[in-house]
């Protein structure tokens, strides 16, 4: 069965299989219109899928690293030589992401296979000083079995391919559910796997329901999730009752400082991009600015300026700010921004449903400033387009309001100086720190929050432990009675009223 997004499906590699739940449409964010029908996964369908992952998986952690190194470089250069246009199309019309940013993402996912198969050859284990002459003692790292991946709508295949490069590396299988929002172009994607083995990766749609089942199934042993803070609270506490590893990425409101040493022009343009980067739907996000009172207005005015000039419309045009994913993601943005404008601060630009966009979850780009840290702007997450600033008189005062948060995802700064660049690292209260260049991640460094904001960590070698297991290993060549063991000699008891004790 070839893929169409007319017909609802789910994939077992290599194949698309028809679904048997109710039709549900895909909505176009940006033109109400129907894209596609998805459908729920039902038992029939899990059973499938889980029955497919424990055959696959039974070989593929018998393999060597040479072997499984080369079925993902295999990946990769599917992925490199791919057709990405139609997915593309797709996850645009799915949830109104600008078409750049979407086969951008789309089409460079083969790095992160290419750095797991490697690693994965390299760091299979780790031999210890030994405790006692003659024994040889190490540990080695196993999978755990079949791993689960809960994925979000914002970057639907990039994220993907993180956590399931690294459990394919590990030796286990992965069975993918991904968003609702973003089911269509995760589905089309799916043929980039088709040079594994039968049955190693799966896709199946699905709501909360079918997460739910999948991590509660006895024959799922990891879980990967990316998602809200409610939601993701919610998969690590059904997780620890199974006493089941998972990795929570659960979003935040990232704190953004302008310090009074910053590179206003510089700075102005890259917080354009940290707060507005797919109309602000990003969890690393910068929500939250502290800017010393110093270059407040010139910043603001600079801000505005390029904010401005950013042009709003359908993803499939050229375009910058998209719509947001759906009419209630929108209507939360809303909420906070009209609270902030009703207790004092002032929308500098945008604040409103745009004229020109009355159709679809269009919103402005938008600066408020006189905004105070009791809002409740600044205490939710509003993963909108919304710079939220605050005056702040020094970088100290701007280090403590940036910290002064339930999240911890990511925090940016900009300064020309190096003490405050260092001094931002040490003390931001975040899981990632950029300093003058927001939102870039690294293959090999790990990429997740602190407090709220997440569990574990996705890429580097951390991202590779999340999916496998350690176990000690003792092995004695020459076979010897130790002298610890039982009995012990009289000459370790000692004598006390004519008894003996150890």
């Amino acid at each position: 069965m070839h893929f169409s997004p007319d017909r609802p499906a789910f994939f077992i590699n290599p194949d698309y299989r028809p679904m048997a739940g109710a039709n549900k449409p895909v909505i176009d964010p940006a033109t109400l219109e129907t894209v596609g029908v998805i459908a729920p996964a039902g038992d029939s369908e899990i059973d499938a899928v889980l029955t497919a992952a424990t055959k696959a998986q039974a070989a593929w952690k018998k393999l060597d690293a040479k072997s499984r190194a080369k079925h993902l470089h295999a990946v990769a250069n599917a992925i490199e030589a791919a057709d990405f246009t139609r997915c593309a199309e797709l996850m645009v019309r799915e949830m109104g992401k600008p078409y750049p940013e979407a086969i951008g993402e789309i089409a460079n996912c083969a790095p992160i296979f290419r750095y797991y198969a490697e690693m994965a050859r390299d760091d299979a284990g780790k031999i210890a000083g030994t405790t006692q002459a003659g024994s040889f003692q190490y540990a080695r790292y196993e999978p755990y079995g079949v791993s689960v991946h809960i994925m979000p709508y914002n970057f639907p295949i990039l994220l993907m391919c993180w956590t399931v490069a690294a459990s394919l590396a590990a030796g286990n299988a992965c069975v993918i559910k991904p968003a609702e929002a973003t089911t269509l172009s995760t589905l089309d994607y799916m043929t980039v796997f088709r040079s594994l083995p039968e049955g190693l990766v799966s896709c199946l749609p699905g709501g909360a329901a079918t997460a739910q089942a999948l991590i509660a199934s006895e024959r799922t042993h990891a879980v990967a999730f990316t998602g809200s803070v409610a939601a993701g609270k919610a998969v690590a506490v059904a997780c620890a009752e199974r006493m089941k590893p998972c990795v929570i990425e659960a979003g935040g409101s990232d704190p953004l400082i302008i310090s009074q040493h910053a590179p206003l022009e510089i700075a102005a343009a890259g917080s354009v991009t940290a707060a507005f980067h797919l109309t602000g739907q990003v969890c690393t996000s910068a929500e939250r600015f502290f800017v010393v009172d110093a270059v407040h207005d010139r910043f603001v005015d600079l801000f505005a300026e390029r904010t401005r000039a950013l042009r709003i419309g359908n993803g499939l045009d050229k375009t910058e700010i998209g719509p947001l994913v759906s009419e209630g993601a929108r209507a939360k943005v809303m909420r906070l921004v009209d609270d902030a404008i009703a207790n004092g601060a002032v929308a500098v630009t945008g604040g409103r449903i745009p004229p020109a966009h009355n159709t679809g979850w269009f919103y402005e780009p938008t600066i408020l400033t006189g905004v105070t840290p009791d809002m409740a702007i600044v205490r939710e997450e509003c993963f909108g387009p919304v710079a939220a600033i605050c005056r702040v008189k020094d970088f100290d005062e701007a280090i403590r309001l940036a910290n002064d948060s339930p999240f911890g995802l990511g925090a940016s700064v900009f300064t020309t100086d190096l003490a405050e660049a260092h001094e931002a690292a040490e003390r931001l209260e975040a899981g990632m720190v950029w300093v003058n260049n927001p939102l870039i991640d690294n293959d090999a460094l790990p990429f997740g929050g602190w407090k709220a904001s997440g569990l574990g960590r996705e890429l580097g070698r951390q991202g590779l432990d999340a999916f496998r297991r350690s176990k000690m290993v003792i092995i004695d060549h020459k076979p010897a009675i130790q002298d610890w063991w039982y009995p012990y000699p009289d000459s370790w008891f000692r004598e006390t009223g004519g008894r003996k004790h150890v």
